[in-house]
Formats: structure tokens, C-alpha cells, sequence
């Protein structure tokens, strides 16, 4: 069978499972409904599964050509459907847990005590059926949320960051941060070019992209092109790749086509004015003193992220007394190799980790599963001299939205250290 079908029939085999193991339950919740209002309620659940059981055959697909949302809706769909449902099964698993030991006690009791136990069957516990189904309901909510608000409910974040041998020319120098755009996923033009506006009417005196630009393919800024465009500042706009923009998730027919699409990508950025850094540094002169831009290529020391970067190279030809920023697109560049080999380097811009588009972050409390893989996932890390700035991305990547980790624009004003 071509693995183009195998791998949506496994998957769809193992959510129609899902699915009747979740009906039990909801059978138990609308127990008390008419006869009639039953049978509407089950008929629907049934509708909604068949639903996203058949967008599952078109959530993987590219956010590119004539049907560039149909991806997009499927996963949104197919997420807010099965995301609580998952939720819900530690519920249902709970109360199957708990009735099989009832079950197994009343097997081996004594005649006595079994005479005590009700006959028939164990019923299922209806607190526990009616919190799966509450914890469902909430996150179904969450889930859309995150999808018609949160996924451009942009924030500016302000952190001033104190640069050692910043020379008094760059002192107050504003940037603007942007990373993980990931064009494929957008849905919402008119919303993109309204977090664009936020950043442009900052003001910055130099913008900092730190990569992923796209998902996959450089056609997805077809569309995109003459919104990020629109970024200028008085020092320039610099970037570097990030893991998705090489075209390593596409089964490209012959390697010739693959550096074709990262050409394409590169002549993209080319003609919207940025400058993009592939292991190397740019000196910012002004008033004769310098402020060293470094960009180096992808670099990840977790999981399988390549390390296509060479931060030796780009700062082949630079002076170790001169600032400088390094652009590295994934943050777990900075303790693998920058804090241990790279003291000149001041500060680090990153992204990569979107704050998994999942999180709570309100006062006293920043949480988001991704800490686990990486613990500088978001915001501003310091040791010693050297300090890390994690973009929380401006787009979104897999789910179309994002839920307690909201889409950012950095602004960050360097100071002398006194």
C-alpha cells in the first residue's frame, strides 16, 4: 500500500478507537435526556467524529496553492475535536480503573460482604463522566479561543538589556525582535498585517528576524511578501534561517529542487530589503564606533534539529572588544555553545520554541510543556556578562492558534554598562 495512504488510515483507525471508547462515557452523560434528545445527541457526536475523521486525510497537506486554507481548517477542526477528547479519556480510564477493582473485589469477597454489594453490573461513576465532560467543554472552549483570538493577539514586550563594551554611539539603541513568522500558517491576512503595523510604528532603529520565515516552502510568502516587506528601519532589517526554512520536511523530488526552494526562499528576503546572515557578521558603524551583528545558519543541540550553523566562521575576521548580538535561531545554541566558547558574545537573539503556542503566563506564574525540552523557552535569561533573548515566534506552526503563549514583537533598548 503507497505511504502516502498508510500513514491517514492508521490514524484514523486509532481516533475511530478514541472515539468509541469516549462514547461510552457520553452515553452515561446523557442518560437522563428523552429518548429523542438522545438519539439527536448521539447522532451529532457520530457527524462530528466522521467529520474530522475525513479532514484528517487533509490536515497534513501545505498551506500553499488554490486550496491553501483547507489545511489550516482541517487542523483546526481535527484539534479543537480530539485535543479535550484526550483530556477526557484520564477520566474515563479513572473510573474503568476503579470499577475493575470493585469488580475484582466482589469476585473474591466473602459471601457475606457480596451479599452487601448491589447486583448487576458496576455502573460507571457519574462525577467522574460529568468532570471529563466539564474539563472537555473548557477546553473546547480554550481551544477556539486560541484559534479566533489568540493566534494574532499580538504583544510587544519590553526588556531593557545592558550590552558589556557597548560604545555610548549605540547607547539606547532600539530593536525590534520578530522570529517564527511561519508564513504557511496564516489565515488571517488582514490580522498579520495589523501585528506588522505594531512593529513598524515602534520606531526601531535596526529589526532582528531570527528565522523560520516559512513552514516548508518559499511559495508561502507569495501572499506575504508585500506585508513583511513594509519592515524598515534607519540600520537595516538582518535575519538568518531557522530549522523550517531549509525545506527538510518536504520530500523533495532530487536535491536540485530542494536548493532551488532555499534559493527562492533567500531571493525572497533579498527583495524585501533583508539582509540575510549565513555565518557571518555585519559591523554597524556609526559616528566611527562599531556594533558587530552576527548571523550564523541553524544550530540546535536538542533532538534532531540540525546544526548547519558555524559561529567560528562568522566571527572569523571580528575583534573580541567590539558588542556584539548574535541572531541564532534556536535558544539551545546558547548554553551548548555560546556561554562556554563564546564570552564576547553579549546577547543572543532566538526563537524556535513558539512557547509551544500552549502556556500560562500571568503574573507569578510562566509555564508552558516546552520548559521540559527547553528551559530558555521564552523571554530574558541571564549569566554573567552574556544574556538570551527568546522570541516567543509571531506566527504559529501544527495548531492554528495559540492558547496562554500569545504571538510577540520584541523590543529591546541596549544600555552601557555603567
Amino acid at each position: 500500500m503507497n505511504r502516502v495512504y498508510l500513514f491517514p488510515i492508521i490514524i484514523s483507525a486509532f481516533l475511530l478507537l478514541i472515539d468509541l471508547y469516549v462514547y461510552q462515557g457520553f452515553k452515561v452523560l446523557i442518560a437522563h435526556q428523552s429518548p429523542s434528545v438522545q438519539k439527536i445527541l448521539k447522532i451529532t457526536f457520530w457527524l462530528i467524529t466522521a467529520t474530522s475523521l475525513i479532514l484528517v486525510w487533509f490536515s497534513g497537506g501545505r498551506a500553499d496553492g488554490k486550496h491553501k486554507n483547507l489545511p489550516v481548517i482541517a487542523r483546526s477542526f481535527f484539534i479543537v475535536q480530539y485535543a479535550p477528547k484526550f483530556f477526557s479519556l484520564i477520566f474515563l480510564l479513572v473510573d474503568d480503573i476503579m470499577r475493575l477493582f470493585k469488580w475484582v473485589y466482589r469476585f473474591f469477597a466473602p459471601p457475606a460482604e457480596a451479599l452487601i454489594e448491589k447486583t448487576g453490573g458496576i455502573p460507571r461513576s457519574e462525577f467522574l463522566m460529568t468532570a471529563g465532560a466539564v474539563t472537555a467543554a473548557t477546553l473546547i472552549g480554550g481551544f477556539s479561543y486560541g484559534i479566533a483570538k489568540g493566534a494574532h493577539n499580538y504583544n510587544i514586550r519590553r526588556r531593557q538589556v545592558a550590552l558589556k563594551n557597548l560604545p555610548k554611539t549605540f547607547h539606547g539603541l532600539k530593536i525590534v525582535q520578530l522570529s517564527d513568522i511561519h508564513s504557511g500558517s496564516f489565515w488571517n491576512k488582514r490580522a498579520v498585517e495589523g501585528g506588522v503595523e505594531m512593529a513598524i510604528n515602534e520606531k526601531p532603529d535596526i529589526i532582528l528576524f531570527t528565522g523560520d520565515l516559512v513552514n516548508d516552502v518559499a511559495t508561502e510568502m507569495r501572499d506575504y511578501k508585500p506585508v513583511f516587506e513594509k519592515l524598515k528601519a534607519p540600520l537595516g532589517v538582518y535575519s538568518v534561517l531557522g530549522n523550517h526554512d531549509y525545506g527538510d520536511y518536504v520530500p523533495w523530488r532530487d536535491l536540485t529542487s530542494k536548493q532551488r526552494n532555499l534559493d527562492d526562499l533567500k531571493q525572497v528576503q533579498a527583495e524585501m530589503g533583508w539582509r540575510l546572515l549565513m555565518n557571518e557578521t555585519v559591523n554597524l558603524k556609526v559616528n566611527n564606533e562599531v556594533l558587530d551583528i552576527v548571523g550564523i545558519e541553524n544550530w540546535g543541540a536538542k533532538g534532531r534539529f540540525p546544526k548547519y550553523g558555524d559561529l567560528a566562521l562568522a566571527l572569523k575576521d571580528t575583534e573580541p572588544e567590539v558588542a556584539k548580538i548574535l541572531l541564532s535561531h534556536d535558544p539551545s545554541h546558547w548554553r551548548a555553545q555560546v556561554l562556554k566558547d563564546y564570552p564576547q558574545i553579549g546577547l543572543m537573539l532566538a526563537g524556535h520554541t513558539h512557547g509551544m503556542q500552549f502556556g500560562v503566563e500571568i503574573p507569578g506564574i510562566k509555564w508552558s510543556p516546552i520548559k521540559y525540552m527547553y528551559p530558555e523557552w521564552a523571554d530574558l535569561y541571564t549569566e554573567g556578562d552574556q544574556h538570551l533573548y527568546v522570541n516567543r515566534g509571531f506566527g504559529y506552526l501544527g495548531f492554528p492558534g495559540r492558547v496562554g503563549i500569545a504571538p510577540e514583537i520584541t523590543v529591546i533598548e541596549l544600555v552601557s554598562v555603567a
